[in-house]
Formats: structure tokens, sequence, C-alpha cells
């Protein structure tokens, strides 16, 4: 039940712009809870992959007096890979396209994040 919820929030998530690819709801430790991704993408290995870069965000912020991680954004040559907290123990995982208007996506990402805060 819960999953299905989860599954719709990222289904309305990634209808809201033809640049998002996919997207993932994570727990902190790896545990993919939900995830709309393509087949070439392995679910396993994207959870494992966000929660290590979540904890070395983590751990940067904190050390470098930043506060609070956020959202950790990265940026390669094929597009972008943006991860938001979505509660204590959950994080957003979303991947764009390089044409991605950011802003607005982050604006999606916040109204997904506020529906996933309020299931879990």
């Amino acid at each position: 039940m819960r999953e299905e919820m989860l599954k719709s929030i990222l289904s309305e998530l990634n209808g809201t712009s033809a640049d998002i690819e996919a997207s993932a709801i994570i727990s902190t430790d790896g545990l993919v809870m939900a995830a709309l991704l393509p087949s070439s993408m392995d679910e396993d290995r994207i959870g494992a992959m966000a929660a290590a870069m979540l904890s070395l965000g983590d751990r940067t912020a904190h050390e470098l007096g930043r506060g609070e991680l956020e959202q950790v954004l990265i940026k390669g040559g094929r597009g972008y890979v943006l991860m938001t907290h979505a509660g204590p123990e959950t994080v957003l995982s979303v991947v764009a396209k390089t044409t991605a208007k950011l802003g607005l996506i982050f604006l999606d990402i916040k109204r997904a994040v506020e529906a996933i805060g309020k299931i879990m």
C-alpha cells in the first residue's frame, strides 16, 4: 500500500518534466522503497550509491560548518543527479537530462518531498 502511494508520487514527479529520466525514494541505509527507473538502472546499485553519497555529503557539510545537509547535486556530461532529504531517514533521488531547468525541477522535488513526508 505505502509503496504504491510512493510510486504514485514518483509518477507525478516524473510527469512534471520531460527532463526527469528517473526517480527513486531510498532509505538512508540504501534500501530502495519505491522507484521509477529505466531497465538499464539497477535499483540495488542506485540505493547503495545514494546512501554512500549522502553519508559523505552529511559529513562534509558538518565538517565544513555548513549545517544540516539539504541536498546533493551531481552534474555530469549527460545530466544531473539530485538527492534531497525527504524525511529523517528517507531520500528522494532524481536523474535529469542536461537540458533540465533546475529551478523548476527543484520546485517539483520540493512538492514531492512534502507529499513523501506525509506518508513516511
